[in-house]
């Protein structure tokens, strides 16, 4: 039995074996700041006579009790520190029937950012709690069958100190009349996967609204489905952050979202209230727990923030809701379908901000940020199929990655393309119908979307989801007369993977430049299959100063620009008129840089030359960091010309942009993490003395500029400057800077002990502070330091992975892979590791790190030559 990594074989015999109808559980929150109590009782039903197991991970386990007899000391492993929570509890002997089991246990606090996670706010020493169970931690809370297709409803009784609140999935009952504690009871009456179980616990800030709207009735929505409806709504965050909570917009955002998904989803909203809240040291972007979501909390913005963050908060709160259909409502049998809850919430949240809400361009963002981290994800050694092997937790973990969640809705994207939006949506709707509140597969989706659409997509389906690798399109033509006399769309094999060539619903665009402004005149939309399909209607067009194959980004595939069309973007990118075809040409040139088809120096010149004419912020800042990144990976070490080109250009768009405006915002940010010239070095200075005319100074960009300096050496006493500044703002946002600040700290000895701290197993750091000084640790400048780490990484992978939980791991192998060690050498280190046993998490991480290092190699080469 392996508990803590429950493979797809078990959970399905477990599956097989029994259900389980209700968790009745109390926690005492009240016993110390190490430790809670639980006490949980589940009522099951076992099908036939069978063994198995639940799961449980905690400091020590007090009572197993099954139908009211003790079965303590047959249920629990013990090891040296006492009950071992790698097999679970073993149930043994089970009989048919209905069948009780209580466990009372004593857990630990999470510090990782799963299970129940305790935050202490050094603002004002509030204390905070959340819960995170995706993939499986709800065993860090309570005993469970922790796997989604074992559904049950629940009760919670919940002890807390004085005056706090608990915000969970259902509405609260509170009790206060005992003097020392607070007891809080609800019960969630529908059923729901362990993992969608949240309770969040403190003195949070709190704010309340409701939205009330319609449900579009279709021929696909259930008969009982109400029209109208009301749904109440709440905001928390901690108190600290009170005075930046933008409750107005976030419930505008929220409200929107609610409208959008009410009129084409064709099922009410489930769940009752609808509760948002913003949690400290949160690991990821949010999670979906069913009307209770939580967002980390470096959404309330306590300072200045572009655009484009704005937007991808607002896609947060769209991904999430949509969460409630796919995932909570109806929610996959196993993780092998996690693709579809985390693609399906992708690619809703993208229409439905382009559709909804002021973020009219968000399919542009999606191009240009979703795209390049599917793409990048997809030509790494670890690439998968759409639908991917789930064996078993440790290998669930880490697909959330970009497959799962951007090639994902890049794919639903081009199927909607493919069956039409209508027929899409209609699937979508018949397949909510068909499933809520149990569990389903990819192929009962596959089924409603072919009832829908009438099209057999068997084949569409094993063309783009069981397949690796990337298809390259380009076009083929003839002209005569200033008219094209052939057109043909050309399609190169998807690599890496098996060259399969694959069914694409795409648009050709073509562009002319006239009067300084390039704009298309002519779009033909077509389905291509097979290494070339001839565009008929194209055949006596105009010839096009430039041609867009994947026009609007229907299909996911990397463009091949000629050397014209090359030529054509470098000297015109600035002059698209419209900022999808824009987006799309800076995403083929950076992909031809990553493939070594151009330069690095001359992507950064392009940047250079075009990134101040550039009107989506979202894009602004995404090409900002790939010129960094181009510089720092891929440019020759030799130009040393590029790392003032860089900086003189960023430091340019900063002082030319408009004052306090986004773009200027993003140029500092951008600048702060590239190389220093002396001219960037003034900058900054002048940026902390207030000599910037316009710019407003806050706490984060004071950071920014801080760390800048140190990490540059351009500060004579480092720690007595973090120092000061921590003493300017004493909020959770300033600590952690400091941290990462203080590991920038240039010396051999600052290094050495950062380095020691962060791999150090028995560290106390929660998950940011190691994320933080990680990332102080490796900050620019840094490289030759680092250099004496290049062997002993090696040595601490086992360790690091035995011992960490799985996030801390990650975090640690991932974050200190000498990435800066750009040779052949770092390459055969890697590769000896590689070569011997360990376990496939750790060779995954490490193997797609040793894959950008060779790439850097290979474009290195490039770029000198």
């Amino acid at each position: 039995m392996t508990s803590t990594n429950l493979t797809r074989q078990e959970a399905a015999e477990r599956s097989r074996l029994l259900s389980v109808e209700n968790y009745d559980i109390s926690l005492d929150l009240n016993i110390g700041e190490e430790f809670f109590s639980s006490n949980t009782l589940v009522q099951f039903t076992v099908r036939e006579a069978g063994d198995t197991f639940i799961d449980l991970r905690a400091a020590s386990v007090e009572e197993v009790r099954l139908d009211n007899e003790s079965i303590k000391e047959s249920a629990l492993t013990l090891n040296a520190d006492g009950y071992d929570d790698i097999p679970g509890i073993a149930l043994k002997g089970l009989n048919p029937g209905t069948h009780t089991l209580r466990i009372i246990a004593t857990i630990p606090y999470s510090r990782t950012g799963e299970g129940l996670h305790r935050m202490v706010d050094p603002a004002d020493n509030e204390v905070y709690l959340y819960t995170q169970f995706e993939t499986a931690d709800a065993k860090r809370m309570f005993a469970c069958f922790d796997q989604p297709d074992l559904k049950a409803t629940y009760d919670l009784n919940i002890k807390t100190p004085k005056g706090w609140k608990i915000i969970s999935n259902a509405v609260q009952e509170v009790s206060t009349q005992h003097p020392e504690y607070d007891t809080h009871i609800s019960r969630i009456a529908y059923p729901l996967s362990t993992y969608l179980v949240a309770v969040c616990a403190g003195r949070y800030h709190e704010v309340q609204d409701s939205w009330t709207g319609t449900l579009t009735h279709h021929p696909e929505t259930p008969s009982d489905q109400p029209t109208e409806l009301t749904v109440p709504l709440g905001l928390y965050c901690r108190r600290s952050l009170a005075k930046d909570l933008d409750a107005e917009k976030l419930f505008a955002e929220t409200k929107q979202g609610f409208e959008w998904y009410h009129r084409n989803f064709g099922v009410a909203y489930p769940f009752g209230k609808y509760d948002q809240i913003f949690v400290p040291e949160f690991n990821a972007g949010a999670m979906e727990n069913a009307g209770a979501v939580t967002i980390r909390d470096e959404y309330v913005f306590a300072s200045k923030a572009t655009r484009y963050r704005y937007e991808r908060r607002g896609d947060t709160i769209l991904h999430e809701l949509a969460h409630m259909w796919f995932g909570d409502l109806v929610t996959m049998r196993w993780w092998d379908d996690l693709w579809l809850n985390e693609s399906f919430a992708t690619w809703s949240a993208a229409i439905s901000q382009a559709e909804e809400t002021e973020y009219d361009t968000a399919w542009v963002t999606f191009a240009n940020v979703e795209k390049s981290w599917a793409y990048q994800q997809d030509q790494l050694p670890s690439t998968h199929p759409v639908f991917s092997d789930g064996y078993d937790i440790e290998t669930v973990d880490q697909n959330f990655d970009g497959i799962t969640y951007a090639k994902g809705a890049s794919v639903l994207k081009q199927l909607q393309a493919y069956v039409g939006r209508e027929a899409f949506l209609a699937g979508v709707r018949r397949h909510f119908a068909n499933h809520s509140w149990g569990n389903a597969t990819f192929d009962d989706l596959l089924g409603a979307l072919e009832q829908a659409s009438g099209r057999d997509l068997s084949d569409w389906a094993d063309q783009w989801l069981k397949t690796t690798g990337i298809n390259t399109l380009g076009a083929d033509f003839t002209v005569e007369d200033g008219k094209y006399t052939s057109f043909a769309v050309t399609q190169t094999g998807a690599a890496p993977g098996a060259g399969e060539l694959r069914t694409h619903r795409l648009a050709v665009g073509l562009y002319k430049l006239v009067d300084g402004s390039l704009d298309r005149y002519a779009r033909v939309e077509l389905d291509c299959s097979g290494a070339s399909t001839s565009v008929e209607k194209l055949i006596g067009t105009e010839a096009a100063d430039f041609v867009l194959v994947n026009d609007d980004d229907l299909t996911y595939a990397l463009l091949d620009l000629d050397e014209a069309s090359r030529t054509f973007v470098v000297d015109n990118i600035d002059k698209f008129s419209d900022p999808m075809p824009r987006t799309l040409a800076w995403s083929a040139a950076w992909e031809m840089t990553r493939s070594g088809q151009m330069k690095a120096r001359d992507f950064i010149a392009l940047v250079a030359r075009g990134a101040a004419a550039e009107t989506e912020i979202a894009v602004l800042e995404r090409i900002l960091m790939q010129a960094t990144s181009a510089l720092k990976n891929y440019a020759d070490p030799q130009w040393t010309e590029g790392k003032d080109l860089l900086a003189n250009a960023l430091l340019e768009g900063a002082q030319q942009a408009e004052a306090d405006s986004d773009s200027q915002l993003a140029f500092i940010q951008a600048l702060a993490k590239a190389p220093l010239n002396d001219a960037a070095v003034a900058f900054f200075r002048d940026v902390l003395a207030g000599k910037v005319n316009g710019l407003t100074v806050d706490p984060d960009l004071r950071w920014w500029a801080l760390t800048a300096l140190i990490a540059h050496g351009a500060v004579e006493n480092p720690a007595e400057a973090v120092a000061e500044e921590l003493s300017r703002d004493k909020s959770n946002a300033s600590y952690l800077a400091s941290l990462r600040a203080r590991a920038a700290i240039n010396t051999g000895d600052n290094k050495a002990e950062v380095y020691q701290e962060v791999t150090s197993l028995d560290n106390n750091l929660s998950n940011l502070e190691l994320r933080h000084k990680i990332e102080g640790l490796t900050f620019t400048g840094s490289a030759d330091l680092l250099a004496t780490y290049n062997n002993q990484y090696f040595e601490i992978l086992d360790e690091v992975w035995a011992k960490f939980s799985g996030e801390m791991a990650q975090q640690v192998i991932l974050g200190l892979f000498p990435a800066w060690n750009i040779s052949t050498e770092g390459l055969e280190r890697a590769d000896y590791f590689l070569d011997g046993e360990h376990a496939a998490g750790i060779k995954r991480i490490v193997a797609e790190s040793r894959d950008r290092v060779a790439r850097a190699v290979r474009n290195r080469e490039v770029d000198a030559s």
